[in-house]
């Protein structure tokens, strides 16, 4: 395996690579990217902006534990021909346009701003890793989801081929105080997508609560969620494992219809029925390795975008925890099976999620997050990441219904949430297409931790047989 800021050798790519669509626009009034030496022109002079308190949080945690990965991102997989990596510099490039998130930097001190950056440069963003042959692909994945940005950058991409003539990876990872999940998404949609919309829940436009009664629900949530991270200070979380600090990346699916049916069938969504298999591959998991889980705490990011809200400058997004139901057993005490174990799970998960499918939750966490001032924001992320709190991160994010570059096809994708230190892993559920792709990334030390996507599709499996109607 090589990683590489120059296009591959001929030796090392016999098959023609797929022609990018043109990095010069049509007649928008940009400047022509293509002569233009690893920048990217603006066509706008984008106003600056201040930096979100949940940004600040993650840049002050980026301070605290400069030793962990403060970053998230995704990789998506598509069949054909890998590009030249020249080509897909210019081709990022000329998206970037419609994104000035992404061409744009923090400045100041005790009030930063996102400002545009005079000196982005494409090359210092967009690398290529080569795969020595088909049994290279691990070892390529494994370097792209470790490696560390170029100095002064928030976000890189890496193509990822070398192991197949037809296949090749893009891995898009981004500092999580540039971007939260939902941005991500669009940044998919911008760069590989067919510009579907995004099907995340907003809260609907023409209902509106009367302002007493939203501070009051605003305020009710933020000490109900302020109160779950303090009663439990006095945990210790037990250790699972030794820390080796190099990510790994791990894969599942199911046809998302499955999940919606599940859900459905109780009441609930295709994310309910997603928290609940997790649950089940979760206890399986703890019996083959040997891991205690007296209890299993997900933090979950909730997207708070107003409806006219898409693209942003940093974070948009309230962390919240939920207890997921390790604690149901799978079989009787004689020893035999528990049909219904997979169904308790679900309703147990559903009770907890019933509010946040409401209008009302939504419209608290929208104004928690518009209005919540710096401090008390930092404080309640600090608290609900600890592993006294929470030990696993949980996310999930529609993307799209179909994607390409050039005459490539996407044919899946992977989420790659944060992995937060001391947490057992972080899961993220991916909507692509007629696929509901889960996975799982976490310390190369966790042990067992490949098991986990065969056992979550096995336990999907489990509450679509116990959910059928007899």
């Amino acid at each position: 395996m090589s990683v590489s800021d120059q296009p591959a050798s001929s030796a090392e790519s016999t098959t023609p690579a797929p022609s990018i669509p043109s990095a010069r626009p049509a007649s928008s009034g940009q400047s022509d990217h293509s002569g233009e030496t690893g920048r990217t022109a603006q066509s706008a002079t984008f106003p600056h902006q201040p930096a979100h308190p949940v940004d600040r949080a993650f840049l002050n945690l980026e301070r605290s534990r400069p030793d962990a990965h403060w970053d998230s991102g995704g990789v998506a997989y598509l069949s054909g021909p890998p590009p030249a990596l020249a080509d897909l510099r210019a081709y990022v490039g000329y998206r970037l346009g419609e994104l000035p998130l992404l061409t744009s930097r923090i400045e100041g001190g005790g009030r930063p701003r996102w400002q545009p950056d005079p000196g982005f440069a494409v090359d210092l963003h967009v690398h290529e890793v080569v795969a020595d042959g088909p049994a290279g692909w691990d070892s390529a994945l494994h370097t792209a989801l470790n490696a560390p940005f170029a100095a002064g950058t928030y976000w890189g991409v890496w193509l990822i081929h070398g192991h197949a003539p037809d296949a090749y990876a893009v891995c898009y990872r981004f500092r999580h105080a540039c971007q939260d999940g939902s941005a991500a998404a669009m940044t998919f949609r911008a760069v590989l997508g067919e510009g579907e919309p995004s099907a995340r829940p907003v809260p609907d436009r023409g209902r509106r609560a009367a302002v007493p009664r939203r501070v009051a629900s605003a305020v009710g949530l933020a000490v109900k969620f302020v109160a779950g991270t303090l009663v439990v200070r006095g945990h210790r979380p037990v250790a699972a494992y030794v820390p080796t600090g190099e990510r790994q990346l791990w894969r599942g699916r199911v046809p998302v219809d499955t999940l919606r049916r599940i859900g459905a069938s109780r009441g609930g969504s295709a994310h309910d029925a997603h928290l609940a298999a997790l649950t089940g591959a979760l206890k399986a998991w703890a019996d083959r390795s040997g891991v205690s889980l007296p209890r299993v705490t997900a933090v979950l990011p909730v997207d708070a975008r107003r409806p006219d809200e898409e693209q942003t400058w940093g974070n948009r997004c309230f962390a919240l925890p939920l207890e997921l139901p390790v604690r149901v057993a799978s079989s009787h005490p004689d020893g035999s099976s528990d049909d219904d174990a997979a169904l308790r799970r679900l309703d147990h998960v559903m009770t907890a999620t019933r509010k946040l499918r409401g209008d009302v939750w939504r419209q608290a966490i929208g104004d928690l997050v518009r209005f919540m001032p710096a401090r008390p924001t930092e404080w309640y992320m600090r608290r609900v990441l600890s592993p006294r709190v929470t030990n696993v991160m949980a996310t999930s994010m529609p993307i799209a219904d179909k994607g390409s570059l050039g005459e490539t096809q996407v044919t899946g994708t992977a989420l790659i949430p944060l992995l937060v230190p001391g947490h057992l892993f972080a899961v993220g559920l991916s909507f692509f297409g007629q696929w509901a792709e889960v996975s799982i990334v976490a310390d190369s030390g966790l042990p067992l931790g490949e098991l986990l996507p065969e056992l979550w599709e096995q336990a999907v499996q489990e509450l679509e047989d116990s959910s059928a109607p007899v």
